[in-house]
């Protein structure tokens, strides 16, 4: 079933969106927008609504992987990528404000970046932002992959991927699939030896943030850099 044959003009989605702007929208409104028909049983409406309620909310479905998603009454391949699409638009289009202005002016970009990427992943990642001698988004890469709780970073390898890409400051980030919103001991003990390590080569380490669902710890405004 369709949106239009569920509903009044004056409530569907497309028309209020047309007429009012995106902004009004609900998530599942500009959800259903997206997937445009139902499935059997249920409107576009109603499996949008399912869908966020299903994942506890629109970040966390837009972050889900894709073998997350399947299997889900609703989602096939199709539906599937244009989620995933979605998410990814939103990543590169704030890669591209970072690539043009000044990082270090722009935190709330950084932490948007880095929560978008990082926020609802289960297992532990670091991510490397690179960047040149005015402190400009190069590169962005991913430098490690743990387990559940853990991940490694080598020191070595982090330098090696700074000097390819011939990067004068490097800010990294990491996630808690647990939630804790809070630089451990190894966090804060990792960070010094990074810096230290990185100095060697004349490439500084701005700040290493702690990623926590929502939540954003930066290493640096806690004195520890």
């Amino acid at each position: 079933m369709t949106l239009r044959e569920q509903l009044l003009p004056d409530q569907r989605p497309r028309e209020r969106l047309m007429q009012h702007g995106a902004q009004i929208l609900t998530d599942a409104e500009l959800l259903a927008l997206i997937l445009g028909t139902g499935t059997r049983g249920l409107s576009a409406l109603n499996l949008s609504q399912q869908l966020v309620e299903q994942f506890g909310g629109l970040r966390p479905l837009l972050g889900a992987g894709i073998e997350d998603l399947k299997g889900i009454v609703g989602l096939g391949n199709a539906r599937i990528c244009q989620l995933n699409a979605i998410l990814e638009l939103a990543r590169r289009a704030i890669i591209e404000d970072l690539k043009q202005g000044c990082s270090l002016k722009h935190r709330p970009q950084i932490h948007a970046y880095c929560t978008a990427l990082l926020s609802n992943c289960r297992i532990e990642r670091c991510v490397a932002l690179l960047l040149d001698n005015q402190h400009r988004l190069i590169h962005s890469t991913e430098i490690s992959r743990g387990t559940l709780t853990e991940t490694t970073i080598y020191p070595r390898e982090l330098v090696k991927i700074g000097l390819t890409h011939h990067a004068a400051a490097i800010i990294l980030a990491h996630n808690h699939p647990s939630g804790l919103a809070q630089a451990s001991a190894a966090d804060i003990a990792l960070t010094r030896q990074l810096k230290h390590s990185l100095a060697v080569v004349d490439i500084a380490l701005l700040d290493h943030l702690v990623i926590a669902a929502n939540q954003v710890v930066s290493i640096a405004e806690l004195g520890h850099l």
